[in-house]
């Protein structure tokens, strides 16, 4: 008989599953592992970290499905063996103690990640087991999209365009997992997946708890967007709707399909469906990116950008960070990210492009704070989005666009009704002075019982003035 372990990284489910797949249908026995990798959970900022509540929940679940797919098909039962450790010594120690011919895991596409992998699969060979590794996070990856020459796309609309020929419907065939269930193995007696004080974590404590995780949790997700997705390219842009999808931070643990979901997106055919596709070639187009590039995690895709010269201004940054900027809905945007974790795409763009623009602040610094704050920090969309804000990288922004925050903010909030949400003092402000509040002459800023420059901040910079220093900065770049 020959065995294998299932390695679940970012791919929290037990359906559409291609690592899973793969060693089912290879294997007579296949034993299922998660690592609560210390390599990566010590360098957190917060033991109040959601993104650990998240993963945990969503391993208790999985846990649970795998047992109930094993019993369905006729087998003893199944689970998730769950270690707390160094993930390169943990997986080839386990390997060798089940004694097992191969390890199976989703390819994951960042610098570290690969590292981490090739440090495996060398420990793994010298034990004689192999190390395979199979695509499931991305639709197309690697080197399967490229252009006529053979070389990487550099720009999103050739490469979508090219996404879209290569796109079939065997592409988007579930890996099925249930007709092979039967060999999934159980996990030892008495092993339970640990709580999050024994990985030394704390409960969120927060009014806004992290969505619900799990495939449950994806699942409830994507049927409530479901309703919604033919409106999506209407809605999306406001911030104060429910126009989006929130399934971004399943995808990133791999709780729902990527497969499924652009299925549906594809076989819908809308406008608002076929606008989302756009997003999930978009989160492809990233990732592709990051495979080939890997240097842009620390330096700018077009190394032109290397020689801007971004100021230092640790209260300037400080007040970004807080939501304390002066500019509602930037600050609005800032608040609701620390609080919830989450940030709507539109303001996303808003915010970096604030801080670069605005602010003349390195994007590297905002990049690095959502990493630290983003319940669905992905590196390779979370980098691509802030260099495109920036104006330094592929297919990025030109820099002499500039969003004016105040125009942003009366085109996608025109009530404010984000705004008062997120920003209380704001709350009394007259529709036409939400987007501007020190424009308010000071008898309708006692009216309102607020205080500009007490109560809330005046703008920090002046947007006029930055928007000009920040075509001065480019252009010095280039010159």
């Amino acid at each position: 008989m020959s065995s294998a372990l299932v390695w679940f990284r970012r791919d929290l489910r037990c359906f559409d599953h291609a690592p899973l797949h793969h060693a089912l249908r290879d294997h007579d026995r296949v034993h299922c592992v998660f690592i609560f990798d210390t390599g990566i959970l010590d360098a957190l900022p917060s033991r109040r970290d959601r993104r650990v509540e998240f993963i945990r929940d969503s391993v208790v679940e999985l846990d649970a499905r795998l047992d109930t797919l094993s019993r369905a098909a006729g087998g003893s039962g199944a689970g998730v063996i769950v270690r707390h450790g160094a993930a390169i010594e943990l997986v080839p120690a386990l390997a060798r103690a089940l004694g097992v011919d191969a390890v199976v895991a989703g390819r994951d596409y960042e610098p570290h990640a690969r590292e981490r992998d090739r440090l495996v699969a060398e420990r793994l060979s010298r034990e004689g087991v192999a190390f395979e590794l199979v695509k499931d996070q991305v639709i197309f990856e690697c080197e399967e999209i490229l252009t006529a020459g053979g070389t990487p796309f550099r720009v999103f609309t050739p490469y979508r365009n090219a996404w879209l020929r290569a796109l079939s419907p065997a592409v988007l065939e579930p890996r099925s997992i249930t007709p092979l269930a039967d060999r999934l193995a159980a996990r030892a007696v008495g092993e339970a997946v640990p709580s999050l004080s024994e990985l030394g974590f704390e409960g969120s404590g927060s009014d806004h708890p992290p969505p619900l995780p799990g495939m449950s949790g994806g699942e409830a997700m994507f049927e409530d967007f479901r309703g919604r997705m033919d409106r999506y390219r209407q809605e999306r842009d406001y911030p104060s709707l429910n126009g989006t999808s929130r399934l971004s931070v399943h995808l990133r643990f791999g709780t729902v399909s990527v497969r499924e979901l652009a299925a549906q997106a594809w076989t819908r055919g809308s406008a608002g469906s076929l606008a989302w596709l756009d997003e999930l070639i978009w989160r492809d187009f990233y990732h592709m990116i990051l495979w080939h590039h890997p240097r842009v995690v620390n330096t700018s895709f077009r190394p032109e950008c290397d020689d801007v010269r971004w100021d230092d201004s640790p209260v300037l940054f400080a007040a970004w960070c807080q939501g304390r900027t002066g500019y509602p809905l930037v600050d609005a945007a800032m608040r609701q990210l620390n609080t919830t974790g989450f940030m709507h795409n539109r303001l996303r763009m808003l915010t970096a492009s604030f801080l670069t623009k605005d602010l003349g602040i390195d994007w590297r610094l905002g990049e690095r704070y959502f990493a630290d704050k983003l319940l669905d920090y992905d590196l390779a969309a979370n980098n691509g989005g802030w260099q495109w804000a920036a104006s330094t990288g592929c297919d990025a922004q030109p820099w002499f666009r500039i969003f004016n925050p105040v125009t942003q903010s009366e085109r996608f909030d025109p009530q404010g009704r984000f705004i008062r949400a997120w920003v209380p003092e704001l709350a009394a402000v007259p529709d036409r002075f939400i987007h501007a509040p020190w424009r308010m002459p000071p008898l309708e800023q006692a009216s309102a019982g607020l205080g500009i420059g007490v109560d809330y901040p005046a703008p920090v910079v002046d947007h006029a003035l930055a928007r000009e220093r920040t075509l001065a900065r480019f252009a010095a770049a280039r010159s």
